[in-house]
């Protein structure tokens, strides 16, 4: 039963970290397009504030999933090769949500040099991993 609640919980955490890793990039977009210095002080406060909000949710997500992974043993791990993609996907994603981190700092300091074009095509990064991800988690093969 334990094992249930932790998939669970790993899930949950799994869903709102993603959620905030498919709205801040968008943030950005709109930051990019701001012409008045109001909205762009009000999107470095959401920004911000977002980030701040779903890095916990990140070290949650993780923890669980490894506790799920310590739960099954050092042995099943080994031989699933499924799950050994999938965190080395979990790792780039990662470091994306940490990459969002330094726009936020850029952006604040207002010495941003992307257009809105620029995060347009890196919002769309955690919806491919996602993808990828799922696929792995509920086929447990690597299909690519």
């Amino acid at each position: 039963m334990l094992y249930l609640w932790l998939k669970a919980f790993h899930i949950i955490f799994m869903v709102t970290w993603f959620a905030g890793l498919f709205y801040l990039p968008r943030l950005f977009v709109y930051h990019a397009m701001a012409e008045d210095a109001a909205t762009r002080e009000h999107l470095k406060l959401m920004e911000r504030k977002l980030y701040r909000f779903v890095t916990p949710l990140m070290w949650l997500m993780l923890g669980f999933g490894l506790w799920l992974i310590y739960l099954n043993g050092w042995n099943w791990f080994t031989v699933q090769s499924w799950l050994q993609i999938k965190l080395v996907l979990v790792a780039i994603l990662i470091g994306y949500h940490f990459y969002c981190g330094k726009i936020v700092n850029v952006l604040r300091d207002d010495r941003n040099i992307k257009t809105h074009v620029f995060y347009r095509w890196f919002n769309e990064i955690p919806v491919l991993f996602l993808f990828a991800i799922v696929i792995l988690a509920v086929i447990k093969q690597p299909v690519f």
